[in-house]
């Protein structure tokens, strides 16, 4: 009877249960500075148990410059509306270029934020649900910024916090030498001066191996490269030679 009911297609479940819907992979791909950025919120802990500061951090994926940040003592959607607008408008970001990408967050899904990437001509991009390693730039860089020698344990009060973030984020896009980015500063490859620091490090490498060459026992020494393509699940692209010099998201645990 099953055999018969199956092929006629009439054999189903017959409990009331929630099917989810087939979610689609974000396969993101940028090869320049403002065109794919990540956003996400982290708490920090506040000076007693129970309270807690939110920060906000929104991430140029290509560059891993922090284009917008701010912090706040809770969780609202017109607060990530405001990050985004502001971060466009500081950094002159044309219609049709840009794609936002964050986590199924409830103020990352917020009607308004998606009216707001509408009108800036923004596109918008979710991660999968209970899929972690969706937004991985976004979380490979609350690693860093929790493992930083600075960071306390607690948090004094919101301008405590804000002052610390200051510092923070000021060490991290122009001091903070960065090795997914070739040991280059996220300001440096986000404003484009990445070529010019490469060329002056040949030009000492090769005045150290004209002076020694003994201590180079293999081959002259050569700057790291600065990968061409950064990319949130590998797009299938026309050209696999295009992919090899290519950073993935699984390896930002050892590239930050």
């Amino acid at each position: 009877m099953y055999r018969i009911l199956a092929a006629h297609g009439e054999v189903r479940e017959r409990r009331n249960q929630l099917r989810h819907p087939a979610y689609t992979k974000p396969e993101l791909l940028a090869t320049g500075p403002n065109q794919l950025w990540s956003w996400d919120v982290s708490q920090l802990r506040g000076p007693v148990a129970g309270i807690w500061y939110y920060l906000y951090v929104l991430l140029d994926v290509f560059s891993r410059y922090v284009v917008g940040w701010l912090m706040s003592v809770h969780q609202h959607q017109q607060l990530g509306v405001e990050l985004i607008h502001t971060s466009c408008q500081r950094h002159r970001i044309p219609p049709q270029q840009l794609t936002v990408h964050a986590d199924r967050g409830a103020i990352m899904q917020a009607q308004s934020l998606t009216a707001l990437l509408i009108n800036l001509g923004v596109t918008e991009s979710h991660s999968r649900p209970r899929v972690c390693d969706d937004n991985p730039y976004s979380e490979a860089q609350f690693k860093t910024l929790k493992y930083h020698p600075t960071y306390p344990d607690r948090f004094g009060s919101l301008p405590d916090a804000q002052a610390w973030g200051r510092a923070f984020f000021a060490w991290y896009n122009h001091t903070h030498y960065h090795t997914g980015l070739g040991l280059l500063t996220p300001a440096a490859v986000h404003f484009g001066l990445a070529a010019q620091i490469q060329a002056q490090r040949q030009q000492v490498l090769d005045a150290a191996y004209a002076a020694h060459p003994e201590r180079f026992v293999r081959h002259p020494p050569r700057v790291p490269t600065l990968p061409p393509q950064v990319w949130i699940n590998r797009p299938a692209l026309e050209n696999p030679a295009a992919n090899a010099s290519v950073i993935s998201s699984d390896q930002l645990s050892q590239t930050r």
